[in-house]
């Protein structure tokens, strides 16, 4: 069974790019991979898999994501 594709062309700074291709390229991924698993997310959770807004929210702590994590799923 083929899937259909089609292309998909953004213009994106340059230097951003080459930074992200060093990123995706440890992480095994190309960028259309990363495109690919954006597309998928938002496809599933039916918006952006991420919040945007204009208020900054304050980083974890190491600690306290590890509390988040361990709260989500499970002891390691």
């Amino acid at each position: 069974m083929s899937h259909q594709t089609t292309v998909l062309r953004a213009r994106v700074p340059a230097r951003r790019l080459q930074r992200a291709e060093k990123i995706l390229h440890k992480l095994g991924l190309k960028p259309a991979d990363a495109v690919n698993i954006l597309l998928a997310q938002i496809e599933l959770k039916r918006g952006l898999p991420f919040e945007i807004g204009t208020l900054s929210q304050p980083l974890l702590s190491a600690e306290a994501q590890a509390d988040a994590w361990t709260e989500a799923f499970g002891a390691y």
